[in-house]
């Protein structure tokens, strides 16, 4: 179990970029109170986690996971995988704006 996570932190972050702890959920996968687990120190992160929360939050994943508790582990570097999903999820929600701006001229 994760020890001395910094939920204020975190809040605080979120709350600068606009987004909640449902904006967590969604990235990592879990439900609210799987993320509400999380704040209270009673989940921990994984590697994989800190890399995606890092990334959503804006911050580096050492500190992240510093953040996240004595016991979060440090991801090593993120891996291809990652970066080729963003690339995939970035032009998909393009692709989708551009849709939605076509229908919009149409009517």
């Amino acid at each position: 179990m994760a020890l001395f996570f910094d939920s204020a932190w975190f809040d605080a972050r979120l709350s600068a970029l606009g987004m909640k702890r449902d904006d967590v959920a969604a990235v990592l996968g879990l439900t609210k109170e799987q993320v509400a687990e999380l704040w209270k120190d009673q989940r921990e992160l994984k590697a994989d986690d800190v890399r995606l929360l890092a990334s959503l939050i804006g911050a580096p994943v050492a500190e992240v996971a510093d953040r996240a508790g004595v016991s979060t582990p440090v991801p090593k570097d993120a891996p291809d995988a990652i970066e080729a999903r963003l690339d995939r999820i970035e032009a998909q929600l393009g692709a989708m704006h551009k849709l939605l701006l076509e229908l919009k001229e149409r009517r």
